[in-house]
């Protein structure tokens, strides 16, 4: 056959596109979207903390007072204000960010694309937590690494788990210190500082991903790794919990050496972040507006937390375990050892809910028998229907 006859289905593809897999909490969302079904799915920011008005007077704002320069190509490295505004906000007593140091992304997303673009070839060793984010290791996996899975507990990463054997030749360590996705733990003070010796020591970036770092529900924040080891940490963070998702803005904060490695990946993906989103978002919290926003958002996402450990406290059977978080979105179970959640994601889904299996958030060795919950989209009172039928079937199972 001639190659001018192949149809477009049989277009050879690159080797990288034929390993790509979709996102198994995306196909599950697709399910979710029927209106009676009760999801505990989606790792998706509630939309009664979307400032709409805000952020519609804002961008009317942009349109009138720079329409060109909101609508104009503009800086890889990010709109200058808004990158002196995160450089301010990570600032401490002891620890100055500059902009320069400062790249705005596409969503924090894009931040672990870049980093992977720039870090792994292919064999590299990368470093990850049991489990991990899931979207991480997407991302990652494109640029075809070696896993390694280090030590965790219920507390987070075991800093003394990180033997010179584990860490030897590893290009990078990902970890999220703040209300972990999946499992929702927090890294103790004592791990953060063990963690971030480490990396002053090490031969290899630590990327300390932060997309909940803000949603401590007591207002008791523990101190970034960045501010601890500030030369020797990548430090990722989103408006996308703050703000709004469909913005589509993160940053990312590391050594200005690795920083201009970053903008030129990201030169070759999408030129810059968009200059009217981050004109408007800069114009929303200039004035100090998230210091007022995101308190609100801990009391509704509290009050979700307390609503769902109410309900698995009245409903799951003997056998069950899971964690109570002090912030974020997510609470990681354990079912007993003869249940797999794959399974039981078929039988929930028949009863209209939904939950997101653990095995895709494992590097290596998944542990079938967990899944994650998140809690923020969901009211009270549906809450406790879905995690009462969903305790139905697991007791069914054991």
């Amino acid at each position: 056959m001639n190659q001018r006859d192949l149809s477009i289905a049989e277009w050879p593809l690159s080797e990288r596109a034929r390993k790509l897999t979709s996102s198994a909490i995306r196909e599950i969302l697709k399910v979710t979207e029927q209106p009676d079904v009760i999801s505990f799915a989606g790792g998706l920011p509630s939309p009664a903390t979307f400032p709409t008005q805000r952020i519609a007077e804002a961008a009317q704002r942009v349109l009138t007072d720079n329409p060109t320069a909101s609508l104009q190509y503009s800086a890889t490295e990010g709109y200058l204000p808004l990158r002196e505004w995160v450089a301010r906000r990570y600032s401490t007593g002891d620890v100055t960010i500059r902009p320069s140091q400062v790249l705005i992304t596409t969503g924090s997303q894009q931040a672990l694309d870049l980093l992977g673009k720039t870090l792994i070839d292919p064999g590299s060793k990368v470093l990850v937590e049991t489990p991990t984010y899931l979207g991480a290791l997407q991302s990652f996996s494109l640029y075809e690494p070696k896993y390694v899975q280090v030590p965790t507990d219920e507390a987070g990463l075991v800093p003394e788990g990180l033997t010179p054997e584990l860490v030897d030749d590893a290009r990078l360590l990902y970890a999220q210190p703040n209300f972990q996705n999946p499992t929702g733990r927090r890294l103790p003070l004592a791990r953060r500082e063990a963690l971030a010796a480490l990396a002053r020591e090490g031969a290899f970036p630590v990327i300390e991903d932060d997309p909940y770092g803000a949603l401590d529900y007591r207002g008791t924040p523990l101190p970034t790794l960045l501010s601890l080891a500030p030369e020797h940490i990548v430090h990722l963070g989103t408006f996308s919990k703050v703000l709004a998702p469909g913005l589509r803005l993160g940053y990312l904060i590391g050594p200005e050496t690795l920083h201009f490695k970053l903008v030129q990946a990201k030169q070759a993906t999408d030129l810059h972040t968009p200059s009217f989103t981050q004109r408007v978002a800069y114009e929303v919290i200039k004035d100090g507006f998230l210091d007022e926003h995101i308190p609100e958002i801990r009391t509704l996402y509290r009050e979700q937390c307390e609503a769902m450990l109410a309900a698995l406290g009245t409903h799951m059977p003997e056998g069950v375990s899971w964690n109570r978080p002090e912030g974020g979105m997510f609470l990681w179970v354990d079912l007993p050892s003869q249940i797999d959640s794959m399974e039981l994601l078929q039988a929930a889904i028949a009863e209209h809910v939904a939950f997101v299996p653990g095995a895709p958030f494992y590097a290596n060795e998944p542990r079938m028998n967990t899944l994650r919950l998140s809690f923020v989209t969901v009211p009270p009172a549906k809450i406790d229907e879905g995690i009462a039928r969903l305790a139905a079937l697991i007791r069914a199972r054991i």
